[in-house]
């Protein structure tokens, strides 16, 4: 097997791209906790709308028949039952298999800031999940969706789904952070790698990559 190992010029240039770019993510950071907390604003739901923090105005469904005799409703779930049936991913949003006090089962995005708990130890308490609403829709449509939340046991119904989630589900800092970081990052050593090389081609320093034309004749 041959091995091919990079010119040191080329390492070199990299390292540099590298070196910047852990100064412009330092930027980057700067920035993002002010525009974090503009996003953060935007995605925290308010109390007693889809995706916030259901109190006792609130119907608490039993069964699809409720669901859909209901604007909007919660579902109260024994422990974390409500995410321990599996779920899977339907266009952005991650989908659980919601098994409801009847014992049908139906795909809910669900906002999980706004779940609430009626003890502190969650496993043997209530779950109180988020103020929802029923939005038709043909699951079926989605085979992989299917395949990921149907793992465990067949949803009761796929025409429909309910929204739990609303304006909410925001990321948390970090995640937010990280992306930008991430891309700046990149675009750096991109751009630094081949100012840095012709500047040291120019310099003599490094050999060309693509020799100019005046430089070829003589």
């Amino acid at each position: 097997m041959r091995i091919h190992h990079l010119r040191f010029d080329i390492w070199l240039c990299l390292c540099i791209g590298v070196l910047v770019s852990l100064g412009t993510a330092k930027i980057v950071e700067l920035v993002t906790p002010k525009m974090y907390e503009e996003y953060s604003e935007e995605h925290t739901v308010e109390d007693g709308l889809v995706g916030g923090i259901a109190d006792s105005s609130v119907y608490p469904a039993q069964s699809i028949d409720d669901l859909l005799s209901h604007d909007t409703f919660t579902v109260v779930s024994k422990g974390i039952q409500y995410r321990n049936r599996g779920g899977g991913y339907h266009g952005n949003y991650y989908f659980q298999a919601l098994t409801l006090p009847s014992g049908e089962i139906i795909a809910a995005k669900i906002n999980e800031e706004s779940v609430t708990h009626t003890k502190s130890d969650i496993y043997t308490g209530d779950s109180i999940l988020p103020v929802g609403k029923v939005v038709y829709e043909d699951l079926t449509e989605d085979t992989y969706f299917l395949h990921q939340i149907e793992y465990k046991e067949k949803l009761t119904r796929t025409d429909f789904y309910i929204d739990m989630l609303g304006n909410g589900g925001k990321m948390s800092e970090e995640d937010y952070t990280e992306l930008p970081k991430m891309i700046v990052q990149v675009l750096t050593v991109f751009l630094v790698f081949p100012i840095t090389h012709m500047a040291g081609s120019k310099l003599g320093i490094f050999p060309y990559f693509f020799e100019p034309r005046e430089k070829k004749e003589k």
